[in-house]
């Protein structure tokens, strides 16, 4: 559940600390040359002068330092385990843990030099590098932990947990979960099989219901994740749970330390030394989702510069040719439950959605969706914006907010998600998306029983590599009008 995470956040703090320790070399240049400046101390050698062409020159003389230094203190931290666990550790502890190893880090560094005897080294550069180096270290470690709070604290990328479970072990894990707030984990409450605890508080947290109860839980609560912490003759009664789970695409832990398990696609998990069992219906690795979300805001902020001269077209049009707002704002469902409210330009007119009963007969969509081809609440002008897409330009905001994805499936009505079968909930376990297999197969020529299950492929079968596909496919699609209506 956590190690993925915990090991990509390592690898990126490890990258960013190398280029920080490289960035120290050229500042500590300049620091030098302001301290010989102000204290009137012998020019250095190799420093012709204080700019960009005197650093170049002074990097290519010293080239062994420059690219020696920071690697010798990246050697060192990794060695020390700075970045083992990292969210866990007190900032005290860490910065102390950062001193002591820069201190070998410098004493390691000056010995580089001594052995490989390079000739007019100076002193002066090599303390100022050593201080340097570690005051950006310190600085960048209290930016990135703080961010790190900060989003955790404001409820961003948190994981809400269902925990099953109130033994010792239990609420020893739900004390751990407490105590450590920046992991981004919220319990949003416990099971237990004994109706004697239903509707009381252990640790905090309310006990909601039975074992029996789950499959109604995860459905009508936004869950993440269920973990099993539970006894052992528990054991025969938690299979139906998690088949329940696995049908709505919300993922399960067991505690692996109950006995020793091997399931296939199961995976095998550490949380801060309890040891999990994960049964996953969408699995992706960590540097994938970060790729795949550096895509989002890249691609969204993108779009809505290149978009700006249309988006301000479009909205003075609809202002000028129907009465109403110029957004159409709608409340949708996302992962895993979570309600957003999604933005598209308005194209019908301004009490469509009071009209709407009015025309469920003429509906020619099967399942809970409601579409028809020639909806008269449809404008004009609002024909055309649907008709070229672009009604749903105002969703790369949504996309830049993290509500969506470029791709993904289509977020769904409340309404309409209260009429899913079991099956169909599945869906709502990805971030949903702008676009995905149905947008590019034919949109609304096709059953809604089909498009789950288009839905239900992107989430089987996803890549980075599917979702570039679909993009280009959905270019096509918008350019040729095909589907839509």
């Amino acid at each position: 559940m956590l190690s993925d995470k915990e090991k990509f956040i390592q690898n990126l703090l490890k990258f960013v600390d190398l280029i920080v320790l490289y960035s120290a070399f050229p500042l500590a240049y300049y620091i030098d040359e302001f301290i010989r400046y102000i204290t009137f101390w012998n020019v250095k050698a190799y420093a012709t002068s204080v700019d960009v062409s005197g650093l170049m020159y002074f990097a290519s003389q010293y080239w062994f330092m420059f690219v020696g230094f920071p690697l010798i203190w990246w050697a060192l931290y990794n060695l020390n385990r700075i970045y083992q666990e990292y969210r866990t550790r007190s900032f005290k502890k860490l910065a102390w843990l950062l001193f002591i190893t820069s201190i070998w880090a410098s004493f390691v560094s000056g010995s580089f030099v001594f052995f490989l005897k390079i000739e007019l080294a100076s002193r002066l550069f090599f303390l100022v590098y050593s201080g340097t180096a570690f005051t950006l270290i310190i600085f960048e470690k209290t930016i990135i932990l703080f961010v790190l709070d900060r989003i955790h604290a404001k409820g961003y990328n948190q994981e809400n947990l269902l925990i099953v479970g109130t033994g010792n072990r239990a609420r020893e894990f739900i004390r751990n979960v407490k105590a450590h707030a920046n992991w981004g984990l919220h319990i949003v409450g416990l099971i237990d099989d004994d109706p004697r605890y239903f509707g009381k508080e252990i640790e905090s947290y309310r006990v909601l219901g039975r074992i029996q109860d789950i499959g109604f839980i995860v459905n009508r609560l936004v869950i993440d994740r269920v973990i099993f912490v539970v006894p052992r003759i528990w054991l025969d009664r938690i299979e139906s749970a998690i088949l329940e789970c696995e049908k709505v695409g919300v993922s399960t832990s067991l505690s692996l330390d109950l006995y020793n398990l091997h399931i296939a696609k199961a995976r095998q998990t550490d949380f801060n030394g309890f040891p999990l069992l994960e049964f996953q219906t969408f699995y992706a690795k960590e540097w994938q989702l970060f790729i795949k979300r550096l895509m989002d805001i890249v691609i969204s902020l993108g779009a809505i510069i290149f978009f700006s001269p249309l988006i301000f077209l479009a909205a003075s049009l609809i202002r000028l040719t129907s009465k109403g707002p110029i957004f159409f704002k709608q409340e949708r469902i996302g992962l895993n439950g979570r309600k957003f409210m999604l933005y598209k330009f308005r194209s019908m007119v301004k009490d469509a959605e009071s009209q709407k009963d009015n025309l469920l007969v003429h509906n020619e969509m099967d399942g809970p969706v409601f579409k028809i081809k020639h909806d008269p609440r449809i404008t004009p002008f609002g024909y055309i914006i649907r008709k070229t897409s672009i009604d749903e330009i105002p969703q790369f905001f949504n996309v830049l907010k993290g509500d969506m994805s470029i791709v993904g499936p289509r977020p769904p009505l409340r309404s309409e998600v209260e009429r899913y079968e079991i099956w169909h909930r599945r869906r709502l376990s990805l971030k949903p998306g702008i676009t995905c297999i149905w947008q590019v197969s034919g949109r609304n020529k096709i059953g809604f029983d089909e498009w789950m299950r288009m839905d239900l492929e992107y989430i089987d079968h996803w890549s980075l590599l599917l979702d570039l596909k679909l993009m280009f496919r959905t270019f096509w699609v918008v350019i040729t009008g095909y589907g839509a209506q």
